[in-house]
């Protein structure tokens, strides 16, 4: 039996698991979400849900016992998950305050980010890094959220937050900086982004990414990126940006 993962009449509900072991025609433990089955969604036995092991595979399962604090389904099929980018995409984004930067988490989630790393730059108004350890489980879960909600077939990668000379030194394939005074001095994108597998972002906070900040990340490497004549907040801008790279690259369809 097989269905296709991008279509409505697959299942309207989706969870990543962790640890997750389910194979087609087997029953599979959904204690860890029976609450939100039960209790949220109001579902019950015979409905059907899509269960997501977080490695791009995807398991149509009926709901076979749903108690409180215990559920079990039935696996039905398993498939590919066929939302997933071909290629990586890593947004190094500098801290943001409020919930900007959660903002940015879900929405680049829901296109396609493989991974996010927070950046403390000289101009992050939220430092030190310790700050943000405390944000993490709450990112996780807005992340994975956003993952079930898009239909994503891998969780994207939240990694600890680094300073702006560490990230410097890190970025995949195509690594751009982002930077509203890079004018015309930045690659074409058309064709800079093609037959790449992965591309960096290094974003800037707020107040923007200083003169000495943005001399070191060309000195070594980073290409700058101008998204336009006009001033984005940062949070617009990161998103904005990977729009971009991912249309280019004919992620988006």
């Amino acid at each position: 039996m097989t269905w296709d993962t991008r279509s409505r009449d697959a299942s309207d509900h989706w969870f990543f698991l962790t640890g997750l072991c389910a194979e087609p025609d087997r029953q599979v433990d959904i204690s860890p979400i029976s609450h939100q089955l039960r209790n949220v969604l109001r579902l019950d036995h015979g409905s059907v849900i899509t269960l997501l092991d977080g490695t791009g595979a995807a398991y149509l399962t009926r709901i076979e016992a749903l108690d409180a604090g215990r559920a079990t389904g039935l696996v039905l099929a398993k498939e590919p998950v066929r939302s997933e980018p071909g290629i990586e995409l890593t947004l190094y984004q500098c801290a943001l305050k409020r919930d900007r930067f959660e903002w940015v988490l879900q929405k680049g989630t829901e296109l396609g980010v493989s991974r996010f790393v927070p950046v403390i730059s000289s101009r992050t108004m939220v430092r030190p890094a310790a700050r943000l350890l405390p944000k993490y489980q709450r990112w996780r879960t807005i992340v994975r959220e956003a993952a079930e909600q898009s239909r994503r077939g891998r969780l994207p990668f939240l990694a600890n937050p680094i300073l702006w000379d560490e990230a410097l030194d890190q970025g995949s394939g195509l690594r751009l900086l982002v930077w509203e005074e890079a004018g015309d001095n930045g690659p074409n994108l058309g064709s800079a982004v093609t037959n790449v597998d992965e591309i960096s972002l290094l974003l800037g906070p707020e107040g923007g990414i200083g003169l000495d900040e943005a001399a070191a990340a060309t000195e070594r490497g980073w290409l700058p990126m101008s998204l336009g004549p006009r001033v984005l907040r940062a949070e617009t801008a990161a998103v904005v940006a990977a729009t971009i790279v991912l249309l280019l690259a004919s992620e988006l369809g």
